[in-house]
């Protein structure tokens, strides 16, 4: 399994998992167009990849424009000469500094509802229009969204009852969301572009102590995923390994979902 002369592009690749995504590629020997908010980052990103002896591109594109987000591909075809792997990774999570968005229900306003709409779900769909001629050309054309458990689950609220972090009805409404899309591409695109989803399960980073045990004790594997986790994942559906796989929603997630 290589990827040996393709080229990904992938968004939110500065943030934890999106790095870890682009090492996951640089890995399997594949070219990688790292995008994300601020420059500084996806350059720094492409230095530590630089290590596995690949080219990488940097590009600074916040999600909120649409038209930045549509000339992307381009810019990728044109600095490393083609296009074979789209992952959508960026997203406005629970830990997100927006007015209106990571707090109770009734404070949750609509203008960060739209915004993470937006960046979750709508620069998804353009980015997949603004892709396709590329990933038409491409032999092994391959699109990954991440999603999330809370795509295709409720929270339980509980798990973060007397601690100060949120799950905003917008999160999960557009990584549902994200997954609908995903199904309708998986056969729009057809049968020159595959299109899939992972997803994730919470991700151990710095949670109070308390969450990270209530939700350890409701996963049958017994702990919370680390960016590692999602290697194999991310390796399965960007490779021909999963070349008859299309439409499929791949969930790392301890079995967290299965209860």
């Amino acid at each position: 399994m290589d990827l040996n002369g393709r080229s990904a592009l992938v968004t939110g690749g500065a943030g934890h998992i999106g790095s870890v995504i682009c090492e996951t590629l640089a890995e399997l020997g594949a070219q990688v167009a790292v995008l994300d908010l601020d420059r500084a980052a996806c350059d720094a990103v492409g230095q530590r990849l630089s290590s596995y002896n690949v080219r990488t591109f940097g590009l600074a594109v916040d999600l909120n424009d649409l038209d930045a987000v549509r000339s992307a591909p381009a810019q990728v075809v044109n600095e490393l000469g083609a296009l074979d792997i789209v992952i959508h990774c960026a997203a406005y999570g629970g830990d997100t500094k927006f007015p209106g968005w990571a707090v109770p229900f009734d404070q949750q306003s609509a203008e960060a509802w739209e915004r993470a709409i937006r960046v979750n779900l709508t620069s998804a769909f353009v980015l997949a229009q603004a892709a396709r001629e590329a990933l038409n050309q491409s032999t092994h054309g391959s699109m990954v969204f991440v999603s999330s458990i809370y795509g295709v689950a409720g929270p339980d609220m509980s798990l973060y009852e007397g601690t100060s972090m949120a799950n905003p009805a917008g999160y999960g409404a557009s990584k549902g969301g994200l997954l609908q899309l995903m199904r309708y591409l998986a056969t729009v695109l057809a049968p020159s572009i595959r299109v899939n989803a992972i997803s994730p399960g919470g991700v151990l980073r710095q949670q109070p102590e308390v969450f990270q045990q209530r939700y350890q004790k409701r996963t049958p594997l017994d702990r919370m995923a680390t960016e590692e986790d999602l290697k194999g994942a991310v390796a399965y559906l960007a490779s021909d390994l999963s070349q008859y796989v299309t439409g499929h929603n791949l969930v790392v997630d301890g079995g967290w979902t299965t209860w």
